[in-house]
């Protein structure tokens, strides 16, 4: 059974930063991507960024230059490194894995960016 368990969420000011890791069960280069994903009160769940198990990324156009994915293989973890939040960015992230046909999450982690 996957396992995803996301942490270092938090309350933080306008222009702040904030690290959230997703530790996952298994090694990373069993799936096709990993990916944070994002969901604020009353909208739908909007990708973030995604990566390869080799380091491809991609960015929603919302977070580029501000936002950085990555992963520690050996470690078995993905982070997603948030700089310069806007209070926009306000949301429940959620890590998500996806193997084959079969996409996996966490229960997420709170982010919020006041003004």
């Amino acid at each position: 059974q996957v396992q995803l368990v996301e942490s270092g969420g938090g309350l933080v000011q306008a222009g702040g930063s904030l690290r959230l890791s997703c530790a996952v069960s298994g090694s990373i280069f069993s799936f096709n991507a990993m990916a944070w994903y994002r969901q604020a009160p009353g909208n739908q769940r909007e990708l973030v960024a995604t990566i390869t198990p080799y380091g491809t990324t991609n960015y929603a156009d919302s977070v580029k230059g501000r936002f950085t994915i990555s992963e520690d293989n050996a470690k078995n973890t993905v982070y997603l490194q948030m700089d310069s939040l806007k209070p926009e960015d306000t949301a429940a992230y959620y890590c998500n894995a996806l193997r084959g046909g079969s996409r996996y999450w966490g229960q997420g982690t709170q982010v919020t960016v006041s003004s």
